[in-house]
């Protein structure tokens, strides 16, 4: 499926040049598992695909932000797109120019909107009338003059999982284009803002990239409405959102198939791009490796118990998200299984009456596509230590991020009664 990072060698499972299951009895489970060639494959795939037109590539954090994977975009001349003042905080971390440093979200605080304008990031991308007049007091205070491009909801259908279509009129984010005009000219005349673009967003895993054309295009018309009224414009960001391979037979699009669709439109209102890709750079690169803890059957259901679950990924538990799993080990039989965690929840699984190997206890499986969204959403639900994260390059592997421990589960919890007679 994922054959130039994950692929069988001799009926084992290997990432790169590692063979899993020998990484696996080294570390324990369960880890997050990344491929350095594929992350680096797909940047060099979107820096082809727009290399002929002005382009800041914008990596979305959200999507994976351990520190090793950010220095790796960070060291390929990437940007950095942030939702939080964390994220900002690490991507500066890694190395990332706060000049090469965009920051969305609908719920910015006033001590993140300061801790940004503070760091002299690139650019807010505004997503309220409320936001443009608490960033321009917070900058005033400070003595400066703040980026802003403002968010625009194009009310398009982006075709995806409604919890991550972000471009319909309903959505919390942006405002609606119809009243874009109004807001710019609004913000034009904040002494302490420099309005330098337009933003929009229409979602995440898409796998058309069609609905681009009428976002880009209504967005287009913003801009040319806009120079008529003499607000003049210098960066269109179109955000992120292309699919990613989850089943062994989707066909999502490539950086290309985005290119040749919008950068016609782009190139006639004259403005740099920018791009904010996530799951499309990191998703196909990683994997979650879990043991098989047990296996029991409950009349005719079969199921596969293994030692992580929706606190390691909640994708399956929240999207109904599919990924595809392979057993470190290929076997001769299969099954029809529920793969499930140990989480004392129905909804932990990772998958449900799935086709897979006839595992036994020890064996381990790999959840594929799990770079994106899977280490960054995790939790210590139940109190469990999240997992570790390793990276692969060639025949080494370097681990990332180690193995939580029960003292860092509780080091920061305070006991308020330690001086009282009568202690927890």
């Amino acid at each position: 499926m994922f054959e130039n990072y994950f692929f069988y060698k001799d009926g084992e499972l290997y990432c790169e040049n590692v063979p899993i299951k020998e990484l696996a009895k080294e570390v324990g489970t369960p880890f997050y598992l990344y491929s350095k060639k594929a992350i680096e494959d797909k940047i060099k795939s979107y820096k082809e695909a727009f290399k002929n037109y002005p382009t800041l590539i914008c990596y979305a954090a959200k999507s994976n932000s351990n520190l090793t994977l950010l220095k790796i975009f960070q060291k390929n001349d990437l940007g950095l797109d942030t939702v939080s003042a964390g994220e900002i905080y690490k991507g500066v971390l890694a190395g990332f120019s706060p000049e090469k440093i965009v920051y969305a979200g609908v719920g910015k605080t006033d001590r993140e909107i300061t801790y940004g304008i503070d760091k002299g990031i690139f650019s807010f991308n505004v997503e309220s009338g409320q936001e443009i007049d608490v960033i321009d007091y917070l900058a005033g205070k400070l003595g400066k003059k703040a980026n802003i491009s403002i968010r625009v909801n194009p009310d398009v259908n982006p075709k995806t999982h409604p919890y991550i279509s972000t471009g319909l009129r309903k959505s919390k984010f942006g405002i609606d284009i119809e009243e874009a005009v109004k807001v710019y000219k609004k913000a034009v005349k904040k002494k302490n803002l420099n309005v330098i673009g337009v933003h929009c967003h229409i979602g995440s895993q898409i796998l058309d990239v069609s609905p681009y054309r009428e976002a880009v295009e209504k967005v287009a018309d913003l801009v040319f409405q806009l120079k008529k009224d003499g607000i003049e414009l210098k960066y269109f960001d179109i955000g992120g959102g292309l699919g990613i391979k989850y089943k062994p037979e989707d066909n999502p699009p490539k950086p290309k198939d985005l290119a040749d669709l919008i950068l016609p439109i782009v190139k006639e209102t004259g403005l740099q791009l920018i791009l904010e890709p996530g799951r499309s750079l990191i998703g196909e690169a990683g994997a979650l490796i879990t043991q098989v803890i047990f296996t029991k059957n409950k009349k005719d259901k079969h199921f596969i118990i293994v030692d992580s679950g929706m606190n390691d990924l909640i994708r399956p538990s929240v999207y109904d998200a599919y990924h595809h799993i392979l057993s470190v080990e290929k076997k001769n039989k299969d099954v029809v299984a529920d793969i499930v965690g140990p989480i004392c929840e129905t909804g932990d699984f990772l998958a449900l009456d799935r086709k897979i190997d006839d595992v036994e206890r020890g064996d381990y499986l790999s959840v594929l596509s799990a770079g994106a969204y899977g280490s960054s959403m995790s939790s210590n639900y139940n109190v469990r230590p999240r997992a570790m994260e390793i990276l692969v390059d060639g025949d080494k592997f370097f681990i990332i991020k180690e193995r939580e421990d029960y003292d860092y589960l509780v080091e920061k919890e305070i006991n308020p009664f330690k001086n009282l007679k009568n202690k927890i």
